[in-house]
């Protein structure tokens, strides 16, 4: 009985007659309870936050990059490091003990102390092969490569106009396409022609492995964590450039790596149409692709008159190739 009069007084409470009122609306009783916490991005079409948003984000970026040391003050900080050195090994290691460590950082500027803190020296310490003291060496690489990061980190960054923390695939192939020209490893090696498959391929390959949920966008710190963006700027160096194939299986970005999955889609390519049929597709692998298999493929992946392209394509390879991952 108790029960059948709580419903009986429910449904009288309720009035389907009766308009909600807006949750956004500033009066609403939540409000009083709990605080607005989520802005919305500004539209494109406004012409007040819009550009605000873009130069706000610009002078944070800038700021950022400010913090981060120079040429100068990284010979500057290799040169104290030297300088209070513990001990010189016969084969030439130089290495520093916690006292001394403690010295270098009083000496320092302000942006290395922010970087060289006594976690620092105890965290290397745990993978010294010296007992009680870290090589000087690991302390200045560890140095680089977090500038490297943030460096990386600020770069992607210019690409989110508004400060979102995330990049779609086109700003994305942007933000390749930019830097292909300091990549020495690849510009010398890439002919204009194949460039945006170059891209294509790179893009696909990190969206395969960061945007589990296919939300088609990545966050930037999600791509600077992974390591894939530490693995695409290694191929600024030009030292190994003459030698591609040093990076052949090392590198998933370099010229080689990316040549071998699209010389595998030419060669699936029998009509050279730019485009594979399901027949051809059949051909994948050692060509045991059951048609049942082949069926639910060409239903699941986007494909055009019934043939799927060089993108489809990527996302069919990378789910074959890495099923473990």
């Amino acid at each position: 009985m108790e029960l059948e009069s709580n419903l009986q007084v429910s449904s009288e409470a309720f009035d389907e007659n009766v308009s909600l009122k807006q949750c956004n609306a500033k009066d609403h009783p939540s409000y009083k309870q709990i605080p607005k916490f989520f802005d919305p991005p500004p539209k494109p079409d406004d012409k007040i936050r819009q550009p605000l948003c873009k130069n706000a984000h610009s002078i944070y970026l800038q700021s950022k990059a400010d913090q981060l040391l120079n040429t100068d003050e990284l010979n500057e900080m290799w040169k104290i490091l030297e300088k209070y050195a513990t001990e010189t090994t016969k084969s030439n290691q130089q290495l520093i003990g916690f006292d001394d460590f403690l010295k270098v950082v009083s000496e320092v500027n302000d942006k290395c102390k922010k970087i060289m803190t006594v976690e620092l020296f105890f965290k290397l310490l745990a993978t010294s092969n010296c007992a009680d003291m870290v090589e000087i060496i690991s302390i200045y690489n560890y140095v680089m490569r977090r500038i490297l990061l943030i460096q990386g980190l600020i770069g992607l960054s210019l690409y989110d106009e508004i400060g979102q923390g995330y990049l779609n695939e086109i700003d994305l192939e942007c933000y390749i396409t930019d830097i292909i020209p300091t990549l020495a490893q690849v510009s010398n090696h890439l002919h204009p022609s194949f460039e945006r498959f170059y891209v294509c391929t790179v893009v696909k390959k990190v969206f395969f492995f960061l945007d589990h949920l296919h939300t088609r966008r990545i966050r930037i710190k999600d791509i600077v964590s992974s390591g894939l963006l530490s693995q695409l700027l290694e191929l600024r160096d030009s030292a190994k450039s003459r030698d591609l194939v040093v990076n052949e299986t090392g590198n998933w970005f370099s010229m080689p790596a990316v040549l071998e999955v699209y010389e595998n889609y030419l060669d699936l390519d029998r009509d050279h149409d730019g485009m594979l049929s399901k027949k051809e597709l059949s051909q994948y692998g050692s060509g045991s692709l059951s048609p049942i298999f082949l069926d639910r493929a060409f239903e699941v992946c986007r494909t055009y008159n019934g043939e799927m392209d060089y993108k489809t394509f990527l996302d069919f390879y990378f789910a074959m190739e890495y099923r473990k991952t």
